[in-house]
């Protein structure tokens, strides 16, 4: 039983969410549920977060929580709102460290996906964002190893090729954006997530 949080790139009204349609083809008997929502902020996602994951609280004599695992996929919408929503890697990080702290409370498990490269969204992208972007990273990959995820996968270095800030071309079709990818981009993240975390699922 599975939850996803996410921006537009887990939501299925803008096109997102394939790989979680992947990662169903390999698991049929398990349940996804998409909590995805274009342009949200991680404490956007946070507080969607206490309405959908953790709502209704599971039963604390029960014997396995709503959800068995919570999928946690943002922070680049937060990435370009440094200046406009005074977003840094600090209060990111103390967002979705929110998020996996409680998923675990609850007896979940939870996987991480690192922000994927957006270097290709000229309107927002530049060094400094670019900085701050490995900084989140760099915590993210890092909370396999604090014990506050179970489970890491690397998107930012999936789905780049040559530049590593860039979406590899194969994998960006057919948006145009650099920020959102299209099928064979969200095939090889579901892939990846299923080797990772899934591979006993049913």
């Amino acid at each position: 039983r599975i939850a996803a949080i996410g921006d537009s790139l887990t939501d299925t009204r803008s096109h997102g969410g394939k790989y979680l349609a992947y990662l169903a083809t390999k698991c049929p008997k398990s349940s996804i549920d998409n909590f995805g929502k274009g342009a949200d902020m991680v404490n956007q996602m946070r507080r969607r977060f206490t309405r959908t994951v953790l709502a209704p609280a599971p039963d604390p004599n029960g014997p396995t929580p709503r959800y068995t695992h919570v999928i946690v996929f943002g922070g680049v919408n937060d990435l370009y709102s440094d200046l406009t929503a005074g977003r840094t890697p600090r209060k990111v990080s103390e967002d979705l460290l929110w998020m996996y702290t409680q998923a675990h409370q609850r007896g979940m498990e939870v996987v991480a996906i690192t922000v994927a490269p957006w270097g290709g969204f000229r309107k927002y992208y530049n060094a400094r964002r670019g900085r701050y972007t490995h900084e989140l990273n760099r915590w993210i990959g890092d909370q396999f190893d604090a014990g506050t995820v179970d489970y890491v996968v690397d998107a930012y270095a999936l789905l780049s090729c040559g530049r590593p800030e860039f979406l590899c071309p194969e994998y960006a079709k057919p948006f145009k954006d650099g920020i959102h990818f299209g099928p064979a981009g969200h095939e090889k993240l579901g892939h990846a997530l299923w080797q990772k975390a899934f591979r006993d699922c049913r």
